[in-house]
């Protein structure tokens, strides 16, 4: 049965606690503090669990960045939005997620415990953990820029979650030329995409063609909607992951164009 499924059905509690357990419980309005334990026998891997887990984290931690800068602006509520209609929500999953949003945002959010839980949920997957934080940056670039708070969040985040502040800038730098590259086709000046399409590979222009082509393939192989899935990624995501590894072949064939590469 799908992580959704079992929601619908009542059988929540599979979560076993924990500050994601919680969230969910106040975002479905359920009080379920008792009845947990009858769903402690689930192995602890479980894909519905970990996939539960992602969506609960995702909208909740996304609530919280959103309000880093004191309030949350229109973009980042359409960003939330849109975000839904990648995913392609039904009417009761939207009404979850803005839910799980809205919780984020109260003063008393337990950040650092959800993302402990979410670290353990995902058994420290670092291409599951990667598409989350992939996720929030997208959510904090959603009106235009990263506010300093958001920033100082942000990195709090990826610390927690095991991840160096390069490995913010990689990723930062990625979600950036994501936002430029694939509209404008156009009207951007070809140095201009050719620069942005090497910003979402993750290389230099002086890099060697091996280079490029190992971190493509690296990029492609970490992005791969079935495999995500797989590792724990919500269904309902897989939009989002084959969104991303169409940005990147993208890139890699107008940088592979430009180099004369084969």
């Amino acid at each position: 049965m799908s992580w959704w499924g079992k929601i619908i059905g009542g059988t929540f509690g599979f979560m076993a606690g924990g500050p994601l357990g919680a969230l969910l419980g106040a975002a479905l309005g359920h009080q379920f503090d008792s009845g947990l334990k009858q769903f402690d026998a689930l192995p602890p891997g479980e894909t519905e669990r970990t996939q539960t887990a992602f969506f609960a984290a995702s909208f909740s931690v996304m609530g919280h960045v959103a309000k880093a800068d004191g309030h949350v602006s229109r973009d980042e509520i359409e960003l939330a939005r849109q975000v839904m209609s990648q995913m392609r929500l039904n009417e009761q999953q939207r009404r979850l997620a803005i839910n799980l949003f809205n919780e984020g945002k109260a003063t008393d959010f337990p950040l650092d415990a959800v993302l402990a839980q979410l670290r353990q949920e995902c058994h420290r997957r670092a291409t599951l953990l990667q598409m989350f934080l992939e996720i929030q940056l997208h959510a904090a670039y959603a009106d235009g820029e990263l506010h300093p708070e958001e920033k100082r969040l942000l990195l709090h985040v990826f610390e927690r979650l095991g991840f160096s502040a390069a490995e913010f800038a990689h990723l930062e730098a990625l979600v950036q030329g994501a936002r430029h590259f694939g509209d404008g086709a156009e009207t951007t000046p070809r140095p201009d995409r050719l620069q942005v399409a090497y910003a979402i590979l993750g290389v230099a222009a002086e890099a060697e063609d091996a280079e490029v082509k190992r971190t493509y393939r690296r990029l492609m192989n970490q992005h791969h909607p079935d495999k995500l899935v797989s590792r724990g990624l919500p269904e309902e995501m897989v939009k989002l992951a084959t969104d991303k590894t169409i940005e990147i072949k993208a890139a890699y064939e107008m940088v592979k164009k430009a180099r004369g590469m084969r």
